[in-house]
C-alpha cells in the first residue's frame, strides 16, 4: 500500500516525463477521423474538468482521517487528468477539429458527481471511469495510423494504470473500515455502478470501441476483468457477474 506522501512523489515525478514528439504532424485519414472525432471530442471535455467538486470532497475527508497530504495528491492527480485534456485538445486543433463544450455522456457524469460530496462515491466514480478509459484510449490507438496521436494515447495509458491503483487503494482503505452489513451494501452497489457505467460508455462509443478491434462481448470480458482486480470485495461479490457477462479467468492483461 503507497502513503499519499510517495503518491505525491510520483506525481511530480511523472509530471517532468515528456513521452510525446509534438514536432510530429498528424497524418490520419479524413476516414479515421470520421470514425473516431465524436469520441475523441467527447473526452477531451471529460478530461478537462477543474476537479473543484473532487477537492472540496477531499478536503473534507482528509480533515476526517487526520491526513492532510491528500488533498495534495488528489490536486496532483486532477493536474495529470488535465494535461490529458490538453493534449487531446493540442491534437483537436492540429487537425482543424473543433472543442466541443458539451456532450451527453460529460453531463450525466458530472451531475452524478454533483450530487455527492462523499470521497466513497467520488473514488468509485474515477476508478470505472479510469478503467474504461484504458480500454477506450487504447482502442483509439489501434483505430489510428497516426503516429502522433498513437503517442498521445500510449502517454495517457502509461499514466492510467497508476491511477487506478491510486483510486483503487483509496477505495479500498474506505471498505475495509465499514462494518460487515455496510461492506455487504457496498459490494453490491459498486458492482451495479460498475455495470451500468460500463454498459453506458460502451453505448456512447461503440463505433470506436468497434474500429479499435473490440465487440461488446470482449469489452465487457475486459471490464469484468477490471472489476475483479480493481473493486475492494469484488471476489466476493458477484453483482457484476449476474448481469450475464461471465468470467475472465487467466486473462492477464485488457491490450497490447
Amino acid at each position: 500500500m503507497n502513503t499519499t506522501k510517495s503518491w505525491i512523489d510520483y506525481f511530480r515525478i511523472n509530471a517532468t516525463r515528456k513521452r510525446i514528439d509534438w514536432s510530429l504532424q498528424p497524418s490520419i485519414s479524413p476516414g479515421q477521423i470520421g470514425v473516431i472525432l465524436h469520441s475523441l471530442q467527447a473526452w477531451q471535455l471529460g478530461e478537462t474538468s477543474d476537479g473543484k467538486n473532487l477537492l472540496r470532497a477531499a478536503t473534507k475527508y482528509a480533515r476526517k482521517i487526520n491526513d492532510p497530504d491528500y488533498v495534495e495528491s488528489i490536486a496532483l492527480f486532477i493536474k495529470e487528468e488535465q494535461k490529458h485534456g490538453d493534449h487531446l485538445g493540442k491534437y483537436l486543433d492540429a487537425i482543424g477539429q473543433k472543442r466541443i463544450r458539451t456532450d451527453w455522456g460529460d453531463t450525466l457524469f458530472r451531475k452524478f458527481r454533483h450530487l455527492n460530496t462523499s470521497m466513497e462515491s467520488w473514488t468509485l466514480a474515477v476508478l470505472v471511469v479510469e478503467n474504461t478509459a484504458q480500454i477506450f484510449y487504447q482502442a483509439l490507438k489501434d483505430a489510428s495510423s497516426c503516429e502522433l496521436l498513437r503517442q498521445i494515447c500510449m502517454d495517457i495509458l502509461t499514466d492510467e494504470a497508476p491511477h487506478i491503483k491510486f483510486q483503487a487503494q483509496r477505495l479500498a482503505i474506505i471498505y475495509d473500515s465499514k462494518t460487515r452489513t455496510g461492506k455487504w451494501i457496498s459490494r453490491n452497489f459498486y458492482g451495479l455502478f460498475f455495470t451500468m457505467t460500463s454498459t453506458l460508455v460502451w453505448l456512447a462509443h461503440r463505433r470506436l470501441f468497434r474500429a479499435g478491434g473490440n465487440t461488446f462481448k470482449s469489452y465487457m470480458r475486459k471490464m469484468n476483468y477490471k472489476y475483479r482486480k480493481t473493486m475492494p470485495g469484488s471476489f466476493r461479490s458477484h453483482t457484476f457477474h449476474r448481469v450475464g457477462y461471465g468470467r475472465l479467468d487467466g486473462l492477464k492483461t485488457y491490450g497490447k
